[in-house]
């Protein structure tokens, strides 16, 4: 199992496990809603080729221990809800170690990004994985900076991240 995958764990209304890729479907919706995607430059246009850029990405971690996003799944339902997970990142020249997270626009408003988010850093935490973890998070994507913020992590720069105007949160352990 990679290092910084959360196989396996759970929170209260959420199980973590493998991204697989019979997901694909289940998550093409993401791309599907321009809401989703509107703070990042530089994806494909195609909803198709988007998700299969960023599951090939997901795979490319797992097979080479850079952390990866879990799939998200509703207790109650077993359905494919977010990803979420410990990533690392090179991010002005720094190795860093993100908790990065995104949710199924049906599911937005519902606190399952706080959820996860939170899970990722208390797991990185009882790991030692890292003395502190981070969120790249679009300057203009003000509901996930207020995940960011209520996972107490603090605005610890602005930079410029695959040419995208970023904030980078942080906790220190």
């Amino acid at each position: 199992m990679p290092k910084y995958l959360l196989e396996h764990q759970e929170t209260e209304r959420l199980l973590f496990r493998k991204v697989v890729p019979k997901d694909f479907g289940s998550w093409l919706p993401f791309h599907k809603n321009p809401e989703s995607t509107r703070f990042w430059e530089g994806l494909p246009k195609d909803p198709i080729k988007a998700c299969q850029q960023q599951f090939d990405r997901i795979f490319e971690r797992y097979e080479h221990d850079l952390g990866g996003m879990n799939a998200l799944i509703l207790k109650e339902t077993g359905k494919l809800v977010g990803i979420c997970g410990l990533l690392v990142q090179e991010v002005d020249q720094k190795t860093e170690l993100e908790i990065g997270y995104s949710i199924l626009p049906e599911h937005w408003r519902k606190g399952y990004a706080f959820e996860a988010a939170f899970k990722c850093k208390t797991y990185a935490r009882q790991q030692a994985f890292a003395e502190s973890v981070i969120s790249i998070i679009h300057v203009a994507n003000i509901p996930s900076q207020k995940v960011a913020l209520k996972n107490g992590m603090f605005l610890d720069t602005t930079t410029q991240y695959k040419e995208n105007p970023v904030h980078i949160y942080r906790v220190v352990f």
